[in-house]
C-alpha cells in the first residue's frame, strides 16, 4: 500500500465515524425533544418514553428534520410554536452531542 492509499482509508474511516456520530447525536437530540414536548403534555414514566421513540421514528419519514417539528408541533398544539420546537431542537443537538462524547 502506498501513502496515499493509507490516507484515502484513513479518511473514508473518519468520515464514517463521523456520520455515524451525527447519526447518533440527531436520534439522541430528538428522544430528549421527546421527553421534553412529553414533559410540557404531562406525560411521565413509561408514557414519556413511548413518546420519545414516537418522535425519533418520525425522524426517518422525510430527509432532514420538519417531520420531527410537525409531529411535535402538531401534538404539542398551543403548548409551544414550531419556533420554539426548533430553538429547543438547536439546544438538544448540543446536549446530545456533548452526552455521547461523554459515553464514548
Amino acid at each position: 500500500m502506498t501513502t496515499f492509499d493509507d490516507r484515502e482509508h484513513a479518511f473514508e474511516a473518519k468520515f464514517a465515524h463521523d456520520e455515524e456520530m451525527q447519526f447518533r447525536a440527531v436520534a439522541r437530540r430528538n428522544k430528549l425533544l421527546g421527553l421534553w414536548a412529553a414533559e410540557l403534555m404531562g406525560k411521565t414514566g413509561d408514557d414519556a418514553q413511548a413518546y420519545a421513540k414516537e418522535v425519533v421514528k418520525a425522524d426517518f419519514e422525510e430527509a432532514g428534520h420538519e417531520d420531527v417539528v410537525r409531529k411535535v408541533a402538531g401534538d404539542l398544539g398551543a403548548l409551544a410554536t414550531q419556533d420554539e420546537i426548533r430553538g429547543k431542537m438547536d439546544a438538544l443537538l448540543a446536549i446530545a452531542k456533548e452526552q455521547l462524547l461523554k459515553e464514548a
